[in-house]
């Protein structure tokens, strides 16, 4: 795309590592794209067209005598680069969010991936406008009959076919593409840069290729159809035509396309065909870029929230959202508001808003803020406030960002991604406004000071490893390292063992942390050691012991304290986890579906004495401070096991509050959640001497994508050698995907009601062919422990022959069997032996 816009020189190649937008040293030695990146170009180049646009166009116009299609015209395009990976979701997530469109790459030869459906259904939850188009068509075994078919099935959308593969004498080899838009051929000119292309109208290319001809007109039909199901303008134009499904004109076709696209849900796909690594395809799928993608301003108006009030910006700016700092100053005012709604003074006054997507370290210009501006423009040396952090700070530059260079620019419009550099608080998922008139110490009156734009959602980290500093000198720098990484990367998490004092780096994956030591080492140059990628375990009790009273009797800051506790354990199930409190009890609900009961049955709800008998609570000392103490003794208590030293899980904890025996004169909260810490912690110690506490670990939810055949050893692996359970088996005719968030309810397509050119090897039966190898794929739903899925890609490639892929999420803790938990605990003490 950058070649042919006229952006670059050369062609790179992801396999020689001189692509533009994968920079990166790790990227460039791996071939993948870890970091999203952004580049900004013009097509059609605005010092003319360059490919097969020019007559491509000027035939379609002189047949069809309509008004020029939209990539006639210069458009600046946006372009962002995300990784593929399932570790790096949350690069794909937070660029999702700012988007005004996609393009869905697909692989000819594996179709559609397991990532590739998740990522689709988090494109749906934003409502992004998508095209597809389907790669590698060079390859042995490419097919892109069988991948449309699988569009249909596993991304529940009709695939509208907009192009089919042009084979060289039907023998699998790519030469060029059939335009089913324009009814023509584009024939690529074998071993060259793409540049060099011969176009074919359809009478011509009945002499050329007869056999691609007719396969055209199929397509033509198919798509006039499909088109007229969900685009009434379509219907009209097909009866203007006489029911001619040719006769239609390429202009008409497209805009049908367009007005299908921008529906929401979406449920017309256009697929396009080409080889990017042999030059195929590219120049057209820029054009469909420009004229089946939405602009800026066709987009749903972006959601946000105001204090408590929730809407569309543009809703707020015209006045059409009233929040209710506006009602109360109105009121105020005694006016009401007549006639039509119009933006207030306070909106007048806001220049810009914009949300920060990206935040990255660069070498050589610092931090580097990447935002979306949504209405206004921010100006260089604007006064940004951000509404999270509740700060402002000045933008002294303003950069449009090409890749890894960069240009300074005055200003970045409304629609437009631009980089602030030199921003010190901005993190990923804040609002920036600019203000006329803005107070740099308070910010913009409300509500402005209020206006969030929707935020980006951080999925949680399910691996961690040790970040251990050389020497003591080092700390402050590791510190400071790490807290530019999770700047950068906020589904990284960073966090400190108490008792240990060891530093955890938690991440997404074992890839997605091991690209983070590789930057925290070579990039920023931190003298550390990083330890081996660990799993999170939990303990749980088996038996209840007796309760435990301790009596806390020490000096605190020079004052004598004292306070007295007991505290009974037991097992807890998650599913009795319950937070309902009586009058005279308290329950609350502590993480890792831990319990804590508070019984005070001599005091009521409000800690006040129930009879003249009994004592009542101190001044200093109610009775929301003694729960809040007793709360933050039972978690310290609950983080340290009392045999493995992991964190407590689904542990019950009763306390019964006596003020008669448990406050004296010189309690104090501290002394109150110190003797708490100490009566948990002896009845724990009771727990595991009187019977042995068992670890729980991390279980996954994971689907495995799988072909037919390699289903029975898939599943053997994980029941058996992994110690997995097998929920569900199911294939593209299996409601697996009901669930799937395409406006309310998923759309389910029947692979053979779908038109797909037959692809070269396909075998005589045809389509019904291609539809059973589309059925013939199988999602595998399993819950297996997480410690069994590290490096788990590797063996199911190995197992399937490269064609299996799976997703996963977290699910629970749940407790391992005496068999595991033997093999578990061996491997730590050998590890540290």
């Amino acid at each position: 795309m950058l070649y042919y816009s006229g952006f670059t020189r050369r062609l790179g190649d992801v396999d020689e590592g001189s692509t533009v937008t994968d920079f990166l040293p790790a990227e460039r030695a791996r071939g993948i794209t870890i970091q999203s990146a952004a580049v900004t170009f013009s097509w059609p180049p605005a010092n003319g067209r360059a490919g097969p646009q020019g007559p491509s166009k000027a035939s379609a116009v002189e047949a069809s005598k309509d008004v020029l299609p939209r990539s006639s015209n210069p458009h600046s395009i946006n372009l962002i680069d995300t990784p593929g990976h399932a570790d790096f979701t949350f690069e794909v997530l937070r660029s999702l969010r700012i988007l005004d469109g996609a393009v869905c790459i697909l692989d000819g030869v594996a179709g559609v991936e397991a990532q590739t459906e998740k990522v689709w259904i988090q494109a749906d939850q934003y409502r992004i406008p998508r095209i597809i188009f389907v790669n590698k068509l060079d390859r042995d075994g490419a097919a892109f009959g069988r991948t449309v078919k699988e569009i249909g099935a596993r991304l529940h959308g009709w695939p509208a076919v907009c192009q089919i593969p042009w084979w060289k004498n039907g023998n699998g080899t790519l030469q060029g593409v059939g335009d089913v838009v324009g009814l023509k051929g584009i024939l690529w000119e074998e071993g060259g840069d793409g540049k060099a292309v011969k176009m074919s109208r359809l009478d011509e290319l009945t002499r050329i290729d007869f056999k691609l001809a007719e396969e055209l007109k199929k397509a033509r039909i198919a798509l006039v159809e499909l088109l007229s199901e969900h685009d009434d303008s379509m219907v009209e134009r097909f009866l203007e035509h006489d029911e001619d499904h040719l006769a239609i004109s390429e202009v008409e076709i497209r805009e049908s396309l367009r007005r299908c696209v921008l529906q929401s849900p979406q449920q017309v796909i256009p697929v396009f065909a080409g080889a990017s690594f042999r030059n195929v395809g590219v120049q057209p799928l820029l054009d469909a870029v420009v004229d089946l993608l939405p602009a800026p301003n066709e987009r749903p108006d972006p959601e946000i929230s105001v204090g408590d009030a929730k809407g569309g910006l543009n809703d707020l700016l015209t006045g059409r959202l009233v929040v209710a700092d506006e009602i109360s100053a109105t009121s105020a005012r005694g006016k009401k508001a007549v006639g039509s709604p119009k933006p207030t003074a306070l909106m007048r006054n806001l220049e810009a808003c914009a949300l920060a997507f990206k935040v990255v370290t660069n070498s050589r210009r610092g931090v580097l803020v990447y935002v979306r501006v949504y209405s206004g423009a921010i100006s260089r040396n604007a006064a940004l406030y951000n509404t999270n952090l509740q700060v402002t700070e000045r933008a002294p530059r303003l950069l449009k960002m090409y890749a890894n260079d960069a240009v300074e620019i005055p200003s970045i419009s409304a629609g437009q991604i631009g980089v602030i550099p030199g921003l010190k608080y901005a993190r990923t998922g804040d609002t920036l406004v600019a203000y006329t008139g803005i107070n740099p110490k308070n910010g913009p009156p409300a509500p402005i000071n209020s206006l969030q734009l929707r935020p980006i959602t951080v999925p949680p980290p399910v691996f961690f490893t040790s970040v251990e500093p050389n020497s003591l000198a080092e700390e402050k720098h590791i510190a400071e390292t790490l807290g530019l990484l999770l700047r950068e990367d906020p589904s990284l998490n960073v966090s400190v063992d108490p008792e240990s004092g060891q530093t955890h780096l938690s991440g997404m994956g074992e890839l997605h942390l091991e690209i983070a030591r590789d930057r925290l080492i070579n990039d920023f140059k931190a003298k550390a050691e990083i330890g081996k990628i660990e799993i999170g375990y939990r303990e749980a009790i088996l038996t209840p012991p007796p309760s435990c009273t301790e009596v806390f009797d020490r000096e605190i800051a020079g004052k004598q304290a004292r306070a007295s506790c007991t505290a009974t354990v037991s097992p807890l199930e998650e599913s009795f986890l319950d937070s309902t409190s009586s009058d005279n009890s308290k329950t609350m609900i502590l993480s890792d579906s831990n319990r804590l009961t508070v019984h005070h049955p001599t005091l009521d709800s409000f800690g006040n004495a129930l009879s003249s008998e009994t004592p009542s609570l101190p001044q200093t000392l109610q009775l929301p401070a003694i729960l809040a103490a007793l709360q933050n003794g039972a978690l310290a208590a609950l983080a340290r096991g009392p045999r493995h030293t992991y964190p407590l899980h689904s542990t019950q904890i009763n306390i019964t509050l006596d003020p008669a025996t448990d406050i004296f004169p010189t309690t104090t909260s501290a002394a109150l959640s110190s003797a708490v810490r100490l009566a948990v912690q002896a009845a724990l110690k009771a727990a595991s001497t009187d019977g042995d506490t068992v670890l729980m670990e991390p279980v996954m939810h994971v689907t495995i994508s799988t072909d037919e055949n390699s289903l029975g050893s898939v599943v053997h692996d994980i029941s058996s050698a992994r110690g997995g359970q097998v929920v569900s088996l199911g294939g593209d005719d299996s409601d697996s995907h009901s669930s799937t968030p395409l406006g309310n309810r998923a759309l389910v397509i029947d692979p053979k009601c779908i038109y797909a050119p037959p692809d070269p090897f396909a075998g005589s039966a045809g389509e019904a062919d291609v539809a059973a190898e589309v059925n013939g794929q199988r999602q595998i739903t399993a819950r297996v422990p997480l410690k069994e899925m590290v490096g788990y890609l590797k063996h199911l490639r190995a197992l399937t022959g490269g064609r299996g892929t799976f997703v996963m999420s977290v699910d629970r803790f749940e407790r391992m069997g005496a068999q595991r938990m033997r093999a578990v605990l061996g491997e730590m003490r050998g590890g540290h032996v």
